[in-house]
């Protein structure tokens, strides 16, 4: 199952994971301490400092010295550069891929909405993906058709990330509903979720809120 905290260990489960993914996601060169205190999970700035010094000797990463310190930052000219920025990107990926799968179908969905540990990427391996799917008012809660779209999308996020998927199916008149009768649970999909298709301003406050 993919680790949705950390999705490059699911190729690269050393510390390297963490390091690269830090490098991968900015275009300023950083110190080894700078590095070691964005990793995630936390790589200890002893451990980052040798594995900066195996991937300067690979070429992957570049070493540029700065007074008593050094810089480094990815080398985006190596072959490797866009392999590691595409395994740094594979929750984007995932979301991606959920966005067009719903705009496919014959009535897409108002919102898709990412909640839980996925969206806070605080998760593990363990963790479902959790998926709010705002239905139309046009689509009854009995059609046929949209509970095979949502089915098969449940199935195919298993399939693309390995992990389970939760869908919560409700029209914009029902969550107004859960949010008048105080559901907390609305709170928090407001609070971290990240809306992949919509707004996440479509997920009503809750009165308790």
């Amino acid at each position: 199952m993919m680790d949705v905290s950390n999705p490059i260990a699911d190729v690269v489960p050393s510390a390297h994971g963490p390091v690269l993914a830090v490098l991968a996601s900015t275009s300023t060169p950083l110190t080894g301490r700078a590095i070691a205190e964005l990793t995630r999970p936390r790589v200890s700035q002893a451990r980052v400092a040798r594995i900066l010094t195996e991937l300067a000797e690979t070429g992957l990463v570049d070493r540029t010295p700065a007074g008593a310190a050094s810089l480094f930052s990815l080398n985006r000219d190596h072959v490797a550069a866009s392999a590691v920025e595409a395994l740094t990107s594979l929750r984007q990926q995932l979301w991606s891929r959920i966005a067009e799968h719903a705009g496919g179908w014959a009535n897409p969905p108002d919102g898709v909405v990412v909640y839980g540990s996925a969206a806070r990427g605080d998760g593990g391996t363990a963790s479902d993906i959790d998926l709010l799917v705002i239905r139309p008012a046009e689509v009854g809660a009995d059609d046929a058709d949209w509970h095979a779209n949502v089915t098969d999308l449940a199935a195919r996020v298993t399939r693309w990330s390995g992990n389970p998927c939760e869908i919560l199916d409700r029209s914009r008149e029902e969550l107004r509903a859960m949010a008048a009768a105080g559901e907390r649970l609305l709170s928090e999909i407001r609070r971290d979720g990240r809306a992949i298709v919509g707004s996440i301003s479509l997920v009503p406050a809750s009165r308790a809120a």
